[in-house]
Order: structure tokens, then sequence, then C-alpha cells
């Protein structure tokens, strides 16, 4: 176990959402999406909007585009996947402690219908997962996502698998 006083402090990523949040509300999702687009490149070129972000929970919105579509005119397959990644992803990148990297170790998605619209993707920790992924120096975990389309409906079951083990000095 690592110790619990670091673990407890902010990381970098966590520190600069903490700035963003500081915005007026109407900045804060173009802001949030404009930082984790510098962060991962290609969730900027697909146009992911970071609608949350904290520690235990992650809302991100991608419209249907063409840059994202298939050739039906739904959200591409892929880019559902990207959706999803990134939500948790970004989720786990705010709890893991600075002396930590992580890595994405397996996505498995299973799409229960047709998409219509924009696509939806929450992710979230319960208080025993955030305690997990801050105390323990190297491990991994199942972390869910709901993918929703325009009509709210489920549309995509998601399930990423993030693993993390201590930088190399």
């Amino acid at each position: 176990m690592a110790n619990t006083d670091k673990a407890n402090r902010p990381n970098r990523l966590s520190t600069v959402v903490s700035k963003v949040n500081k915005l007026p509300v109407a900045w804060r999702a173009k802001a949030l999406s404009l930082v984790m687009g510098r962060v991962i490149p290609f969730a900027g070129t697909a146009g992911t909007r970071v609608e949350k972000l904290t520690p235990q929970e992650c809302v991100i919105v991608m419209r249907n585009k063409k840059k994202v579509q298939n050739h039906i005119g739904s959200v591409h397959a892929a880019a559902m996947g990207l959706l999803a990644e990134s939500a948790t992803g970004f989720m786990t990148g705010m709890s893991v402690p600075d002396d930590r990297i992580i890595v994405i170790r397996s996505m498995q998605l299973e799409y229960l219908k047709r998409a219509s619209g924009d696509m939806k993707a929450v992710a979230s920790f319960s208080d025993e997962q955030l305690d997990y992924v801050k105390n323990t120096e190297k491990g991994d975990i199942e972390v869910p996502v709901v993918i929703t389309d325009g009509s709210g409906t489920e549309t995509v079951k998601a399930t990423m698998v993030w693993a993390w083990t201590p930088k190399k000095k």
C-alpha cells in the first residue's frame, strides 16, 4: 500500500481540473475539453466534449458529426470506443498519484443497438474503488461506462480495465 498522505494529495491533472472549475460555469466544459484534448490529442481531434470530470465521475459527449460517423450516419464503433476509453481514463488519471503511470489493459464493448444522434459516456467510481486506485501502488481496476445516444437509450455497454505501476526513476 502507498503512503496515504501522498495518495490524498491532488495529482497534476486534478490540480489543473480544479483550476478550470474556478472558471465561470459557461466556460468550464470548453476549457476542460481543450485541456484534455491536449493531454490526449486523439480525443481532441474527434471533438469530444468533457462535461464533467472529478475523481469519481466523468461525463463526455461526442457530437454525431461527419468526422466520427460510420457508413450509415451514426457514430462509428471505434469512436464509441474512444469515448469509453476517454471517460474512464480521464477519471482514473485524476485518481492515480503522480508517481505512477496508467495504461489501458483491455477494452470490452458490446454494441446493443444502433445509435442515433450525439453520444454520451458516463464513467464512475465508488468510494471503495477510488480509495483502491489512490492507495494501491501497482494494480488494475475494471471501470464500467454507460454510453447512451441522443434519445437517452443505452447503445453500448463497455468495461475498460486500467492498470498502473510506479514510474521508473
